[in-house]
């Protein structure tokens, strides 16, 4: 199993790109926000107690999160591989997604850094938030935002390039230019992991 883990800035292009993955390499794009939402919307155990914890505002803890991913690995054992997308987040949860991923014979083979000037992200944000109506798309919340993105992602970049599967892409120009970019990184790795 091919696992890549895509992460970028809120607006850097994770879901446009993760979807250009799924049609080439046939992979399965798990992105924890919209796993949460399904868990969510369909009243699961797990989405209940997801929700007690975001309808306060807070993060869910590592430990509900890794249940749900592990549930979601275990439901398509034959799939091709996986794109985490929005997990891991720190450090800490990358050790738990080494852990599960071991247990289960594979690893994470790629990490996929998009990286996009703060000045174009914050412009994309408030573009998606006019044509979207999302409330999360301000410019204060978006400062936030980017401003946790940095503090928590710094150290997780650092710890994916130590263990030397970091690819920093350029996420800027068009869909397919930088889609393009990210088939030349995957193309060979995911080539060397299915010999």
């Amino acid at each position: 199993m091919f696992n890549l883990v895509i992460f970028g800035a809120p607006g850097s292009g994770k879901g446009t790109q993760s979807a250009k993955l799924v049609d080439r390499y046939g992979l399965r794009h798990i992105s924890t926000g919209e796993l949460l939402r399904d868990h969510i919307a369909r009243g699961t155990k797990s989405g209940k107690i997801a929700d007690g914890f975001i309808s306060k505002g807070n993060l869910i803890p590592d430990a509900l999160m890794l249940d749900i991913l592990a549930d979601e690995l275990d439901a398509a054992p034959d799939a091709r591989g996986v794109i985490f997308d929005g997990f891991p987040r720190t450090i800490p949860q990358a050790e738990e997604l080494r852990k599960m991923l071991a247990g289960r014979g594979t690893k994470v083979h790629a990490v996929i850094g998009l990286e996009v000037p703060e000045d174009e992200l914050t412009d994309r944000l408030i573009k998606r938030g006019a044509e979207s109506g999302r409330s999360d798309d301000t410019p204060e919340t978006i400062a936030k935002r980017l401003d946790v993105y940095h503090s928590q992602t710094q150290p997780l970049k650092d710890f994916y390039t130590g263990e030397s599967v970091f690819h920093a892409i350029a996420g800027s120009g068009s869909v397919d230019e930088i889609f393009n970019s990210i088939a030349a990184v995957v193309d060979p790795i995911m080539a060397d992991a299915e010999k």
